[in-house]
């Protein structure tokens, strides 16, 4: 049974976005500082950081989306993308002394670092699968 084009993109928007909150709740509980507490106090270094992640992410969603046929493998990609971010985050947390202190200190070269690496693995994560 197919689903109306409407109904199907509503499927695949909310779904989409349920996964982008999973994967704040995920991310921000796992990084060792709390980014929405830095947000609000104006630390530009969490947002650069917290914002690369995000786009990452949100990158290897679209892409499921768009090269897909099915919602099974939009999911798997989903998670998928979550466990990239989370790696990415964890490998360059470990490899960079003092990263998380740095930002933490609203350091925005180190927060544009992290935000960036984090675009980056998204955006060759989305490639892989086109």
């Amino acid at each position: 049974m197919e689903l109306h084009p409407v109904l199907l993109y509503l499927v695949y928007i909310v779904s989409a976005l349920a996964m982008l909150g999973v994967f704040t709740a995920i991310y921000t509980a796992i990084t060792r500082y709390n980014e929405f507490a830095l947000v609000r106090a104006g630390n530009i270094a969490a947002l650069l950081s917290f914002g690369g992640a995000l786009l990452g992410f949100s990158l290897t969603v679209c892409v499921s989306i768009a090269v897909h046929a099915t919602f099974v493998m939009f999911l798997v990609w989903g998670f998928a993308a979550m466990a990239v971010q989370i790696v990415v985050y964890a490998v360059v947390s470990r490899g960079i002394r003092g990263m998380n202190e740095a930002i933490e200190e609203n350091n925005i070269a180190m927060g544009g670092l992290l935000g960036l690496i984090s675009l980056s693995a998204g955006v060759v994560n989305a490639g892989c699968l086109t």
